[in-house]
């Protein structure tokens, strides 16, 4: 170097002292978030990794029966509030990970730069706007609206259960019917009513007799594990309504089958194959969780065994397992039918396109017209009522209805998607595109402009 110019760098450093005393990026001592973003995308699959400015890692450790995945009032008031794209539970090949495994979290802006901000604003002002309507309308309700109608509900049912049982012990051919059907639609009402309210604590006010009775109506009542349950349903269904690979109701198919079998002949066998499953997953939880609930299904499946021998006097094992596979089949074909209508068939979203969480829940959710004997067993938040409770989850099945009118105006109002089909419409729609709805891959649907 001249000593002209090094006389001229010399200046130029004492007159910008800072560019001296720039620190290198990377080394040994830096906490770099570029390296561990560039893991997290490495482990979803997701090619280039997000930058510092758009995304953010964050590890979980669950451990606890409220551990998987966002908690179900923060998922609910976030999702539509938040432009952010929450792929908890992801395994490396992008599928969700089971509870009790550490979890990878990558929360990505949704495509903000894309839209402009006045948009984004008016998405979340239309799920704020329609939660106000919906809290002032809880808020005026009393106790027995939001809890005393379902919990009555359920009572009645849990009374019904000895005259069913003595009704058995009758040689009348009537009497034994109608025992069978107070058993089936009682069992269908505690196990689908109960566990489904339960398990979003929609039963009580209080959090942890919400948790006692989520353990009590999954796990001895419907032979299911309540860990599972809530993680699959709440954290998954409910927080990814309809997006491909978290809550897209695949879980219901069973490509194997033709129409015929599934639709028909399969559900018979829902009893024997729920508390298999049920066992199969226990080894997805801690081991005293698992003996909690191994214990807590044999004494259901094992007091319904007694009941049919000690109080109907059922003489052998066999016709009391028999009986046991009637009055728990009794209405599970409109139990498999209800769960895939209601979702399969409408738009599916691609994980990194998921609208806001008024459209998702507008578009990707159907209801189903009032039915007396659905609307008991089942409960209105699964029938008729479906849209209110998946914008809603936390409220009871009453409360579902008494905002019904108010959802359905404001979505009508605002141009937004309100899906209404009639029972026999859906069967017939999957039993005519039985293929396409339940054994290709679904199309992803994109909303322009909305993302």
């Amino acid at each position: 170097m001249e000593p002209r110019q090094e006389e001229m760098l010399m200046k130029n450093q004492e007159s910008h002292p800072e560019r001296r005393e720039q620190k290198p990026s990377g080394g040994e001592g830096t906490l770099s978030g570029e390296n561990s973003f560039q893991e997290g995308g490495d482990r979803l699959g997701q090619g280039d990794p997000p930058s510092q400015e758009t995304a953010e890692a964050v590890i979980q450790l669950p451990n606890s029966f409220e551990r998987e995945g966002p908690p179900e009032d923060e998922a609910s008031k976030e999702q539509g509030l938040r432009p952010s794209l929450d792929y908890s539970g992801l395994d490396e090949d992008g599928t969700p990970s089971s509870p009790g495994k550490e979890m990878v979290i990558l929360k990505r802006a949704m495509k903000e730069e894309m839209s402009p901000a006045g948009e984004t604003r008016c998405e979340d002002s239309l799920m704020g706007e329609l939660s106000e309507m919906v809290q002032n309308i809880v808020k005026k309700s009393s106790w027995w609206e939001r809890h005393g109608i379902d919990d009555t509900i359920i009572i009645v049912n849990f009374l019904s259960l000895p005259v069913g049982f003595l009704l058995l012990s009758s040689y009348s051919v009537f009497s034994f019917l109608l025992g069978i059907v107070i058993l089936g639609v009682a069992h269908y009402t505690i196990t689908v009513k109960g566990s489904h309210l339960a398990s979003h604590n929609s039963l009580v006010e209080s959090k942890s007799w919400g948790k006692v009775l989520a353990i009590f109506f999954l796990e001895v009542c419907s032979a299911f594990t309540a860990e599972q349950g809530s993680y699959n349903h709440v954290k998954l269904h409910h927080a990814y309504t309809n997006v491909i690979g978290l809550g897209d109701s695949s879980t219901w198919k069973l490509p194997f089958l033709n129409r015929y079998v599934y639709m028909f002949i399969a559900p018979i066998a829902l009893p024997v194959l729920t508390p298999l499953v049920a066992i199969g997953l226990l080894k997805e939880v801690g081991l005293k969780t698992a003996i909690r609930t191994f214990c807590c299904i044999f004494l259901g499946l094992y007091s319904h065994y007694w009941l049919l021998l000690n109080i109907s006097e059922f003489q052998s094992v066999w016709s009391a397992l028999a009986c046991m596979l009637l009055t728990r089949s009794l209405l599970a074909h409109p139990y498999i039918h209800v769960n895939i209508f209601q979702h399969i068939g409408l738009p599916m979203f691609a994980p990194d396109k998921k609208p806001k969480r008024i459209h998702m829940m507008s578009c990707g959710v159907l209801n189903l017209p009032r039915n007396a004997l659905l609307d008991w067993t089942f409960g209105h938040s699964l029938i008729s009522c479906h849209v209110e409770h998946h914008l809603f989850p936390t409220l009871s099945d009453n409360m579902c209805l008494k905002i019904k009118p108010v959802v359905s105006q404001y979505l009508k109002e605002k141009n937004l998607p309100y899906n209404e089909d009639g029972y026999l419409s859906r069967l017939k729609l999957f039993l005519n595109k039985y293929e396409e709805l339940m054994v290709h891959a679904p199309p992803i649907t994109e909303l322009v402009g909305i993302q």
